[in-house]
């Protein structure tokens, strides 16, 4: 099937829908999205630098999401967690092995992803009012906090938000500004490292 010609712009337009090779525009978007957003931030990114990276017209924004906001919540703002299930993830288990369950769980999932959507949220906070409120609702509130309450002696929110600097400052080193080693440390090294400073967070003295 070749493409149509559209008589206003006198060029072929993109079909919708379906591209060469049989990928979704709509995943092909997403993807190119969560790429382009990592790189560049919000303010940086562009709905043309994104279509051109999917490899499609950049009309195709407005068509399946209508504007970069709207790209940007579906493909940045739905993180690869649901918190109620990470929270009873996290939560089973021993009190005193919380550190290294909460490294790890975070390690491996952001490795998989190549921190893709972290990486993203976080180049984005200072320009998206709600890529801020997600750090703060999700990583805070939603996880840490739930889990200090029911692990920690006093202090549970102090606790859930020392746990949730530990957690992004580690994410961001390892995967926005990418210190080395610690960017290329297998994921029992960073847990070895990081998970009995969590610990002391979560059910130590503070001081």
């Amino acid at each position: 099937m070749t493409d149509t010609v559209d008589q206003t712009e006198g060029r072929p337009s993109r079909r919708r829908g379906r591209r060469p090779g049989g990928t979704d525009t709509r995943t092909a978007l997403l993807d190119a999205a969560r790429q382009v957003f990592s790189e560049q931030g919000y303010d940086g990114a562009t709905v043309r630098a994104i279509a051109t990276r999917a490899g499609v017209d950049a009309a195709m924004v407005n068509h399946w999401f209508g504007s970069k906001e709207g790209l940007f919540v579906k493909a940045v703002l739905q993180l690869p967690f649901d918190p109620a299930d990470l929270f009873t993830r996290l939560a089973e288990g021993p009190a005193d092995a919380l550190g290294e369950r909460i490294v790890r769980t975070f390690v491996t999932t952001w490795d998989a992803t190549g921190g893709g959507h972290f990486t993203a949220l976080v180049r984005s906070v200072s320009s998206h009012e709600q890529a801020a409120h997600l750090l703060n609702d999700f990583f805070v509130k939603e996880v840490f906090t739930r889990i200090a309450n029911q692990a920690a002696p006093d202090q549970a929110h102090f606790r859930g938000s020392l746990v949730g600097s530990q957690i992004v400052g580690l994410g961001m080193a390892r995967y926005v500004v990418r210190f080395e080693p610690l960017a290329s440390a297998d994921v029992e090294q960073v847990v070895a490292a990081v998970a009995p400073n969590v610990q002391r967070y979560l059910t130590g003295n503070l001081g």
